[in-house]
């Protein structure tokens, strides 16, 4: 099995997981996590970047 193959397969099973906890992702959250994966994102990077998109969503809701 390829490295592709391999991030494929761990975000596949993560999602299974949030799905099975009654909180699926969706495709563009896989996209995200299997693009901290291919890039080899540090832990601290991906959880800025999940609380920056939080905030500019939580940011645009109260906009609205």
């Amino acid at each position: 099995m390829s490295n592709r193959d391999d991030i494929r397969q761990r975000t596949l099973e993560a999602a299974h997981l949030q799905m099975i906890e009654g909180n699926p992702l969706d495709a563009e959250q896989i996209a995200m996590f299997e693009m901290f994966d291919r890039e080899r994102w540090p832990e601290e990077k991906q959880v800025a970047y999940i609380l920056g998109r939080a905030r500019d969503a939580s940011l645009s809701d109260a906009a609205e």
